[in-house]
């Protein structure tokens, strides 16, 4: 079983632990989320719990948005995710708001975001690839290279200039530092994907549930 939140990165800073501890941290907004829609697996094929973050003026929203949150009384969501196999409790019902403290201090989490997007760019800037000698006459610079040695044919994952990131990445195992119920905030050691203001998923983190059941089997 899996819980998790949505957030918000705000962007990254520095705090002092209690012993003294100087920890790079990321700040991640989490304002109460909203339960739009409990998905079962008798009648969605799976288990899952649907969750909305940041609400939208009315004006940008379509009728079929309305009508969804309406169902969880609630307002339209900027962004909406799904938890699946959702750890958040049997009496959790569609309206309910899910908080900053279904995580407390010291528990890992995996972040994915989408990252930054770089736009078009070329092989050296986007694979890190070398160019070549800059001499007159080389007729080499900054060119992919060979493209392959069949005549016509290009092989499949050859790196060749194209767009740069806007890609969903996931951070994985990171330490919640703190956890700021006032200002509804979670502070993670590290960074995360994506640029400030940009969506996140916070979940319970895969390796660390992987490392406790690998335990018990050895317990056993």
């Amino acid at each position: 079983m899996t819980k998790g939140i949505l957030g918000k990165k705000v962007g990254m800073t520095q705090i002092f632990t209690d012993n003294g501890e100087l920890v790079p941290v990321t700040v991640i907004e989490v304002t109460p989320n909203v339960v739009m829609q409990i998905k079962t697996m008798e009648n969605d094929g799976y288990e899952a719990v649907q969750l909305g973050f940041a609400d939208k003026r009315e004006a940008l929203s379509n009728k079929a948005e309305q009508g969804h949150a309406t169902k969880a009384n609630t307002t339209p969501k900027r962004f909406i995710a799904e938890i699946r196999d959702a750890e958040l409790g049997d009496d959790v019902k569609v309206g309910d708001e899910i908080k900053a403290d279904l995580f407390a201090e010291g528990e890992t989490v995996d972040v994915t975001g989408v990252t930054k997007g770089h736009g078009y760019q070329g092989n050296i800037h986007k694979d890190g690839q070398r160019r070549g000698p800059m001499g007159h006459g080389s007729r080499y610079h900054r060119r992919p290279g060979s493209l392959g040695a069949v005549i016509n044919h290009v092989f499949k994952g050859k790196k060749l200039p194209g767009r740069m990131g806007n890609n969903t990445r996931t951070m994985q195992h990171l330490r919640v530092v703190r956890v700021d119920l006032e200002n509804n905030a979670l502070l993670v050691k590290g960074n995360v994907p994506g640029a400030n203001k940009s969506f996140v998923v916070i979940k319970d983190s895969v390796k660390a549930n992987t490392k406790k059941s690998l335990s018990k089997q050895k317990n056993k």
